[in-house]
């Protein structure tokens, strides 16, 4: 199988590249983290790049890329640490609403295209545990009612993409819709704060709050899963991204760092750790391909790869990440090193779209009929 690049990928990749190595260095970061992590000139600065219109198909004034130039994007801001919310505003929502009626595909997608617009998915809620059927969002007629939790940049953002429950109990299958809800319309509240990664997320607050359907409860989850995938796909590419830069910094380091009169990467011990993590960012970036290859496949099997991916990519954020801080020592946790924030990324993106024990479980769940040795 051929793994190449095209000649576009490549200039996309170095488009991004250039843009994180120029604009959005550790220094420019900082200021966008204390500034509460999401700033609007930065994101029509990537949207100026193109990156809003990727996935947004070209009769919608879109480039219609497809999810291998998601991949290539998504590794380079990883590389800069890119806390603006690219995967969902401009993956994640575009390939939701492109299945909306016509009127609103025409509302919406040409202002997400251009930048003008950041709508993100909103559908995670207390007690669900990762569980995309729990929704307890309640939708009667147009009108939604709910508490949705770490919605990214949620208070900035100009819409949600919503999952509501219109019949059935709380955990049922089926009964769930997705609507879209503007911030500005009446009985929305939101509460933001940052994470650990210095990104911003947000709770929102529905209350009997007018919404739009995108799709209907016969459909609704189908496509919940499907934007739950691209989002893992679009993170392991980001991750792939994280761990080779982090690396990356750490043989730097240790080429510099001496100790007894030479320099640390001198040690076998810590050449040998350095080997092993090595490893493990290549198994992280195989699985990122395999996620990003299988998106097109069949529901059953697509949700069973991205589970797959997504156990290995944690397995490997947790060990590079823990590996390369310590072996840069004390500098590497301390919050004025560079390090120390892919540590935190790292950190926090094995917990989103499902943590480890969570897609360890998925994966065994799908694999049932096919594991062990009898018929």
């Amino acid at each position: 199988m051929d793994f190449d690049f095209t000649e576009d990928q490549e200039a996309l990749r170095d488009a991004v590249r250039r843009f994180v190595d120029k604009d959005y260095g550790f220094d420019r970061r900082m200021q966008i983290v204390r500034g509460g992590g999401f700033d609007r000139g930065t994101w029509e600065a990537l949207a100026g790049l193109g990156l809003t219109a990727l996935a947004v198909p070209e009769a919608q004034g879109g480039l219609g890329f497809g999810a291998v130039e998601a991949m290539v994007v998504m590794e380079e801001l990883g590389r800069g640490l890119v806390v603006e919310p690219i995967a969902q505003g401009a993956l994640i929502a575009p390939a939701v609403l492109s299945r909306a009626p016509e009127s609103l595909q025409a509302d919406w997608l040409p202002r997400i295209a251009g930048g003008e617009a950041l709508v993100v998915l909103a559908h995670q809620e207390a007690k669900a545990r990762y569980r995309l059927n729990r929704v307890t969002t309640r939708a009667v007629g147009d009108r939604i009612s709910g508490v949705k939790s770490l919605v990214p940049a949620g208070d900035v953002a100009d819409a949600f993409i919503v999952p509501a429950r219109v019949s059935g109990h709380d955990d049922a299958s089926d009964g769930i819709a997705l609507y879209l809800v503007e911030r500005t319309a009446p009985g929305v509240h939101t509460r933001a704060y940052p994470l650990h990664d210095g990104s911003r997320a947000a709770e929102v607050h529905f209350d009997d709050t007018p919404a739009q359907l995108i799709l209907g409860p016969d459909q609704g989850l189908a496509l919940l899963e499907l934007a739950a995938d691209i989002g893992i796909a679009a993170q392991a590419a980001e991750a792939v991204g994280v761990m080779e830069k982090y690396l990356a910094m750490t043989v730097e380091y240790m080429n510099t760092r001496k100790q007894f009169g030479v320099a640390i990467s001198s040690f076998q011990a810590l050449r040998h750790r350095a080997a092993d993590v090595k490893m493990q960012l290549e198994l992280a970036r195989s699985m990122s391909y395999y996620a990003t290859l299988r998106l097109g496949d069949a529901p059953a099997v697509r949700r069973r790869a991205l589970s797959q991916a997504k156990v290995q990519l944690g397995q490997s954020m947790r060990f590079v990440g823990q590996q390369c801080t310590q072996m840069h020592g004390g500098i590497g946790v301390t919050n004025e090193y560079a390090g120390s924030h892919y540590f935190k990324r790292l950190t926090v993106m094995e917990m989103q779209w499902g943590d480890t024990l969570h897609h360890l479980d998925e994966t065994s769940a799908r694999m049932l009929d096919t594991a062990g040795v009898f018929a």
